[in-house]
C-alpha cells in the first residue's frame, strides 16, 4: 500500500540563504544546491510565497472555492508563522509538487551531503498519506 503514496522533499535554508534564494535561486552562493536541483529537474519553491499567492489567488476569484483560505491567510499574517515559511521550500520536479518514490529517494540522497555541509539547515520528506499530515485546525476547514 505505501507503494501508492507520493512523496514531497523539503528544505529549510537558514535567513540569509533564504533570501537568496527567494530572489535567484541560481546566484552562486547556492551553486551547490542549484547543481543537485538542475540534476532531478527539480525547482524551489518557497512556503511563505507559495501561501501568499494562493491567498491572493483566492482573494482574486472569490475565497469559496478556496477551503484553506482563513487557515492561509492566519498563516502569513502571523510573524512568527512568517519567519518560519520564509526559510521553508518545497522542491518541485518536473514541475509536480509529489512524485514517485523513484524521484524522491535519489533527490533527498544527493541534498544529504548539503544538510551534512551546513548549506542547507534542514532536509524533510514527505508522503501523501492522510495520516502522516496535520490537518488545518479545524475552525478554519470550514470557513471561506
Amino acid at each position: 500500500m505505501s507503494d501508492d503514496w507520493q512523496f514531497q522533499v523539503r528544505i529549510n535554508l537558514d535567513d540569509t540563504r533564504a533570501a537568496v534564494a527567494r530572489r535567484n535561486p541560481d546566484d552562486p552562493a547556492l551553486e551547490a544546491l542549484a547543481a543537485v536541483l538542475a540534476k532531478h529537474n527539480a525547482t524551489l519553491s518557497c512556503q511563505f510565497d507559495a501561501f501568499a499567492g494562493y491567498v491572493a489567488q483566492a482573494e482574486e476569484e472569490g475565497t469559496e472555492n478556496y477551503p484553506l483560505y482563513a487557515w492561509t491567510k492566519a498563516t502569513i499574517e502571523d510573524p512568527a508563522k512568517k519567519a518560519k515559511y520564509v526559510k521553508a521550500f518545497t522542491l518541485y520536479v518536473d514541475g509536480d509538487e509529489v512524485y514517485d518514490r523513484e524521484k524522491a529517494d535519489p533527490l533527498e540522497a544527493d541534498l544529504k551531503p548539503l544538510l551534512e555541509s551546513k548549506l542547507i539547515a534542514r532536509l524533510s520528506k514527505h508522503d501523501t498519506n492522510p495520516a502522516n499530515n496535520p490537518q488545518p485546525p479545524k475552525k478554519y476547514r470550514s470557513q471561506g
